[in-house]
């Protein structure tokens, strides 16, 4: 059956039962339509193309109708032109050739004498132009702005923002005609002329300079908006015109930020829109919400701000959640420019906490992290301690994070940051970052006063609770650390003095192996903690005994760590040195926990821990270290790792730029030649295994780090002036070659020794491709910066490179030096011990 119009097409289509139906009347009205194509019907042609519209509005292919609706347009009748116009806006788009036949169209049409057949041209020029179009109709849109009909300049304004879109260089076209568009009294064509400003202003900021003029222009049309009475042809909820409103606010936030002048022009209708504006309507609270903006971008008075932040306090407490997530997200961005504007609020963000809408407790936690200061610190992590026992698990993370660094940033006192973490981690201990929980020991390490309250709280936690997993690596690592303090002392901060027994500590600490709870990092640190409370005073020969049998029955275990661990711990039981080598640790070295932003690091424990790593995070991974050279050959790179793990290194250190070929030998004979006799210049003392290193930039923020700020990254060529400078000691010199030591110190870093090498030809031949090398006794760590430069000149400044070696206090500082370089095309391979630093230099008696 075939349908002669429209209308009988949709009645038919209704009556369908089946979607199969309809699919099959579909398709065979569309053959009907292709057929009376082919016989040019044009009286068929309107109601053809009319039900092909209707057709692909409900999905179907309707493309082979695209001529038939140019054919509409080239019609004289207004009918046939605005339905084929209206095809070609659905059937067409810009990417399609059959455009380039539209073109002479729309210029037909924009010339018409009809201004609704011009409009039926704007209409489809705004909707589909490409950039050749508009290329080609620039003119004719140019000269449309300046029409005396408003119907028509507000079309051919939406026009001119689609040209201005496409080909951004033509935007220089519209500049004049746009101001005088400003200065319109309709509605409608003063809505679109701001628009089109607004889009040139954005993708050219020279034309701000051009329409700053404008601002006293703007600033009328906003106070007749906001002071006319009732205009029924404008009105929305009682408000005359809000979408010109917010469109001449966005426009005037653009023309205010960074210019004093005009910001000063609209401070005052700024904030009679603030003060006027009905708050009680969704329309009110649009325009309310754009002052805001405008107030905050530009160089408003500081009283101007305020009154916006209010603003945004009160959308707060609006029961829409729509706005109060508005308000929270506007809060966070403006939070860092009057924090003290936004604390005002401080009670009702908190409140938005235990909201029902996850968004927005998301919006105010983060808003509860910008507004903690030292003066609020207390109460807000209170707040926030108490939110994250309810939070959803997916906010733990970012929580322990957040109010682990808050403490560390504004603690009152260390009691107060000590109890704080204790409480994060009892919370949420499995959601707790390896920074945080290495910052927390170390915090402990520098607070002996508080080492003892600390076990204690610890020791009473974990006996209630070990399923938390920081909670347990925390209290583990310092049970076996401080063991004795409990020991002696007993659980200090209690009603009544309690004492605990060994065994009750040893009981504690193998329960944690046992637990369902256990996982593979926490078993590393219960056999390193029980080991350690077998050393300690105060320990039984029964419970270290019983801790002996314990390590042997993990000697045995299937993963390779826990099997290691054992093995050199049981064998430790039999050994002279088990004391000293179990005793305290040194107090790690401070510094910051988090770098600049917060780490996307998984939780502790949730993948198996760097083998190169600690989790104190003390040590430079290696991973993480790479050679300044990119064209270093892997085989070298891989000789290098040998030698330092033959060496013990706990830093494998990347190699220097490749030197000449003297150095290409077999590995295995470098590394024996290290420890066979030194030559014959240097007595050699009994070889000793040494972490050795060369100039690779393992660590370059290591040379000077702060104490309580960030590191900041440093060369040997921006390096700060050490303090104590001393004599340079000569550690070299030979075939052509002398290399002096300069060791500098500290009084307030005893134990660090920061060492400036330096390389100068004695000779009037180069050293070429020098390959540095250190070593240092196992009880010392040597890191190094790279050399400034591998080849030394005769006659040229000295060449250098940075050194520093931590050492314990009082102990001397030795070195093992291996040289090799090129000199005259002769290869050169030495090695030197040099022991002539001064006693006392690392500090102590």
């Amino acid at each position: 059956m075939v349908y002669h119009n429209l209308k009988a097409l949709i009645k038919g289509i209704r009556a369908c039962k089946t979607v199969a139906d309809e699919r099959a009347l579909v398709k065979q009205e569309s053959a009907a339509i292709r057929a009376s194509f082919r016989e040019e019907d044009s009286y068929a042609r309107h109601n053809n193309v009319a039900k092909l519209l209707y057709i692909h509005m409900l999905g179907s292919e309707a493309h082979f109708g695209q001529m038939e609706c140019l054919k509409l347009v080239a019609s004289p009748r207004f009918g046939d032109k605005r339905l084929g116009y209206l095809g070609i806006m659905l059937l067409l788009d810009e990417s399609q050739e059959v455009l380039t036949l539209v073109t002479n169209s729309l210029k037909n049409d924009m010339n018409h004498a009809n201004m609704y057949v011009v409009g039926l041209a704007l209409c489809t020029f705004a909707d589909i132009a490409s950039e050749e179009m508009s290329r080609d109709l620039a003119n004719e849109i140019e000269k449309l702005l300046g029409s005396s009909n408003t119907y028509i300049r507000k079309k051919a304004a939406l026009c001119a923002l689609r040209v201005v879109r496409k080909v951004p260089e033509l935007a220089d076209h519209f500049v004049s005609k746009a101001k005088n568009l400003l200065a319109d009294r309709n509605h409608g064509v003063l809505l679109t002329a701001i628009t089109l400003v607004t889009e040139m202003c954005q993708m050219d900021t020279s034309c701000l300079a051009e329409f700053r003029n404008a601002v006293p222009l703007l600033v009328r049309h906003l106070k007749s908006l906001v002071t006319t009475g009732y205009s029924p042809e404008h009105d929305v909820s009682g408000i005359t015109d809000p979408f010109l409103q917010v469109e001449i606010l966005h426009l005037l936030r653009l023309l205010g930020k960074g210019d004093e002048k005009a910001s000063e022009v609209m401070n005052d209708i700024l904030a009679q829109v603030a003060t006027n504006t009905d708050s009680t309507k969704n329309v009110g609270n649009s325009i309310l919400y754009e002052t805001v903006m405008t107030v905050l971008e530009i160089e408003a008075d500081s009283g101007l701000r305020v009154m916006a932040i209010n603003i945004l306090g009160k959308f707060l407490s609006n029961r829409d959640n729509n706005i109060r997530y508005v308000a929270l997200n506007t809060l966070n961005k403006v939070v860092s420019i009057d924090t003290n504007a936004v604390q005002r609020h401080r009670n009702i963000i908190l409140d938005c906490l235990r909201d029902g809408d996850i968004s927005i407790r998301r919006r105010a936690l983060e808003l509860s992290y910008a507004l903690i200061n030292e003066q609020n610190v207390r109460v807000l992590v209170r707040e926030l301690l108490a939110f994250l026992e309810v939070a959803d698990d997916e906010f733990k993370l970012g929580m322990t994070t957040q109010i682990s660094l808050a403490a560390e940033r504004f603690a009152p006192n260390r009691r107060w940051h000590i109890d704080t973490v204790l409480r994060v981690l009892k919370l949420a201990g499995n959601f707790v970052r390896e920074e945080i929980l290495s910052a927390f020991i170390r915090l402990v390490a520098y607070t002996p006063e508080l080492q003892a309250y600390t076990a204690s709280k610890l020791y009473t936690a974990l006996r209630s609770d070990i399923s938390q997993e920081s909670l347990t690596l925390s209290a583990t690592w310092i049970l076996g650390e401080y063991s004795e303090i409990l020991l002696e002392g007993g659980l200090v901060d209690e009603d009544q003095l309690k004492r605990i027994t060994d065994i009750e500590l040893v009981d504690l600490l193998l329960s944690i192996i046992d637990s369902p709870y256990a996982n593979y990092l926490t078993r590393q640190f219960v056999l390193t903690a029980i080991t350690k409370v077998s050393a300690r005073p105060g320990t039984s020969q029964a419970q270290q005994e019983r801790i002996d049998n314990v390590l042997l029955s993990y000697t045995a275990s299937p993963e390779l760590e826990i099997q290691q661990r054992a093995v050199e711990f049981a064998s430790l039981f039999n050994l002279d040195v088990r004391a000293g080598v179990l005793e305290r640790m040194p107090p790690p070295e401070l510094k910051a926990t988090v770098l600049g932003v917060v780490s996307e690091n998984k939780p502790v424990g949730s993948v198996q821990p760097s083998k190169d790593g600690d989790l104190l995070g003390d040590d430079v991974s290696s991973s993480s270290t790479q050679p300044t050279n990119g064209n270093v050959p892997a085989v070298m790179q891989s000789n290098q790792d040998l030698l330092a793990e033959i060496f013990g290194s706990s830093t494998p250190a990347a190699p220097s730029p490749a030197p000449a070929a003297a150095t290409q030998k077999n590995t295995v004979q470098d590394i024996l030649g290290l420890f066979d006799s030194a030559p014959s210049s240097s007595p050699a003392p009994a070889p000793t295994q040494m972490p050795v290193a060369n100039g690779a930039p393992a660590a370059p923020s290591a040379f000077n780090l702060p104490q309580t700020q960030t590191p900041q990254t440093q060369t040997p060529q921006t390096q700060q002036p050490l303090q104590h400078r001393l004599t340079a000691y000569t550690a070299y010199e030979k075939n052509e070659l002398k290399i002096t030591l300069t060791p500098n110190t500290s009084p307030t870093r005893p134990g660090v020794v920061n060492i400036l090498a330096s390389f100068q030809v004695t000779g009037s031949i180069p050293a070429i491709g020098l390959n540095f090398q250190a070593a240092v006794p196992k009880s010392q760590q040597l890191q190094m910066l790279p050399m400034s430069n591998p080849d030394i000149q005769p006659g040229r400044a000295v060449e250098t490179q940075q050194m520093r070696v931590i050492a314990p206090v009082g102990a001397n500082v030795r070195l093992r030096l291996r040289i090799s370089y090129s000199v005259g095309g002769r290869a050169v391979q030495d090695q030197v011990d040099f022991s002539g630093f001064p006693p006392g230099l690392t500090g102590g008696s």
